[in-house]
């Protein structure tokens, strides 16, 4: 079933009262109408994979050759990278309209611990969205696979983390963890928070930890500390064990051990909004899951426990578009993203794209505020947003104590314009399905009275071959305050410890080693140099397998 992300988070930092996530709260922020946006990191064994919306989406193949290749990181381009991708999973989609063979394109693996599957559902929304595809926008292909490194710019049917054949969640926990009951040499600490890592003469000797109680504890190591506490655990960590900006150390008591002035610097993510249209009555939907004692949830949860198939084992998203932008695009973007093309960013990497578009089967998450009835959710996210932000200590001792985190998210004109694109094109190829049935005006921008654009109810979709709504320049500045209103992190955070040479802003070097430090690693997203135009899962763990070499290779041992 979907994640449990909660978007309405109260309080003033972090909270770590949450069941299943840690809610990092954002500085106000004048690019935010002065929001403080919340991001979420997974909080339990397993990480984000626990409690995410499964979306099997992987990084364009130049994504890793830039860390490669831009960042010196021997060993870490695609080509490197790719046996460990077909490592992991056990890839069981069929063809694109659910039937078909398997994809041929070389990148999925066929035996690995992690199941990727369509789910046990394709869902009428998703099937309209292709129809709509293959008519309404016939420039842009509708692919069997999306997720092979390379396609972009087309529509394809998506996969899930999810066994397709159990129907559950396919998680890093169940599958590298609890499957090591056999393994003495395994010991897995729960409700522990790290204060910092142990230095003695140059070298990580040890951690040191707190229970719920505050009670302090530490652990020694006699070869090697490795740190995976993510893009803004782990830095956290190493601010509190001396390693880090003298400045920000010295502000909270910290005798500086290493001086590496990018910790807690480079932070990347994506910029993502969730509008919500109507749907018809009859539409296979996920937002009955979330009538709380209906018998109609009751009848879906049952079905899914006893064979898992159904709703319950869907992410509610069956389709997405891979999007670079075209002639018209172009218009759409204006002065302010042609810079961004123009320095060869896009053009000399055809396999990176812009945007994800998805359509969405209901509303994911509280109905507290719309009306009892069946939703087309939708969402979108900007892949290489120009933002950057930071996450810094704001405790030399206390690993609870909220961080200072800003994200500067639509701080530069070109990502506001990727956003404005993202939200009418998704708008049109919603608006032509048979489902819709006008706007939630609650979750769209409030356009002029008058305007062509304005939110609506309808009876049905507009003509497949309708003409496209125009937009004022005062609509476009409606759809820019809704931005800045409700965009929020698509939690997929990065780059906080980046592997990069050390005179070029790096903590890590392409063996995970910190600098200045012996013995010491990091191994999560925070040291991915730059940003990847995919949901971060697959990327999480693939740096986890490339770390387990590296670490086998350091101790001696073979994997």
């Amino acid at each position: 079933m979907p994640g449990r992300f909660n978007e309405n988070v109260e309080g003033s930092g972090l909270d770590s009262d949450a069941e299943s996530a840690w809610a990092y709260k954002g500085e106000p922020s004048r690019w935010l109408d002065g929001r403080r946006m919340v991001a979420h990191a997974g909080r339990g064994v397993g990480g984000g994979s626990s409690v995410n919306f499964m979306m099997y989406t992987r990084a364009a193949a130049s994504d890793y050759d830039e860390w490669a290749n831009k960042y010196g990181n021997e060993g870490w381009g695609a080509a490197d990278l790719v046996p460990l991708l077909r490592k992991m999973e056990t890839y069981q989609p069929r063809g694109g309209d659910g039937s078909g063979s398997e994809s041929e394109s070389g990148t999925h693996g066929h035996a690995g611990p992690l199941k990727v599957s369509y789910g046990g559902v394709f869902t009428d929304i998703g099937r309209q969205a292709l129809d709509v595809a293959r008519v309404y926008d016939p420039a842009r292909p509708v692919v069997e696979d999306a997720n092979d490194l390379k396609t972009t710019n087309a529509y394809a049917r998506w996969a899930k983390w999810i066994d397709g054949e159990t129907g559950k969640r396919s998680d890093s926990a169940h599958a590298y963890i609890y499957s090591q009951d056999h393994n003495k040499n395994l010991h897995v600490l729960t409700e522990k928070l790290v204060v910092r890592v142990i230095i003695e003469k140059g070298r990580a000797v040890g951690v040191e930890y707190q229970d719920t109680a505050g009670t302090t504890s530490i652990v020694r190591a006699k070869r090697m500390v490795v740190l995976s506490a993510g893009s803004f655990g782990s830095p956290g960590i190493l601010e509190r064990s001396g390693i880090g900006r003298k400045d920000v150390l010295d502000e909270n008591g910290v005798k500086q051990i290493v001086d590496l002035h990018s910790v807690g610097e480079n932070l990347q993510d994506h910029i993502v909004a969730f509008p919500v249209y109507y749907a018809a009555d009859e539409s296979e939907t996920v937002d009955v899951l979330y009538k709380h004692g209906s018998k109609e949830a009751d009848d879906l949860q049952a079905q899914w426990r006893k064979d898992g198939t159904g709703i319950c084992a869907h992410n509610a998203y069956d389709v997405a578009l891979k999007m670079q932008p075209n002639a018209r695009d172009f218009k759409e973007l204006g002065p302010a993203y042609l810079e961004r093309w123009g320095d060869n960013f896009y053009r000399r990497n055809p396999d990176k794209c812009l945007a994800l578009l998805m359509p969405c089967s209901g509303i994911i998450g509280s109905h507290n505020d719309v009306p009892d009835r069946k939703y087309i959710g939708a969402c979108y996210y900007m892949c290489y947003p120009i933002s950057t932000g930071s996450v810094h200590i704001t405790s030399g001792t206390d690993p609870r104590q909220p961080p200072k985190f800003i994200d500067n998210f639509l701080d530069n004109a070109s990502d506001v314009a990727v956003m404005r694109l993202a939200y009418k094109r998704l708008r049109e190829w919603i608006r032509r399905m048979p489902a819709y049935r006008g706007e939630l005006q609650l979750r769209h921008p409030v356009f002029p009275v008058g305007s062509e654009a304005a939110c609506k109810e309808t009876d049905g979709p507009i003509s497949i071959n309708a003409p496209d709504l125009v937009y004022s320049a005062e609509d476009d500045r409606a759809i820019e305050k809704f931005h800045r209103e409700v965009v929020t992190s698509a939690r997929h955070a990065l780059g906080t410890c980046a592997m990069k040479p050390r005179d070029q802003g790096g903590v890590v070097d392409a063996r995970l080693n910190v600098y200045g430090v012996e013995g010491l690693k990091v191994a999560d997203l925070s040291i991915a140099p730059s940003n990847v135009a995919a949901n971060t899962h697959s990327s999480a763990l693939l740096i986890g397998e490339k770390a387990a070499a590296l670490i086998a290779g350091d101790l001696g041992l073979v994997i």
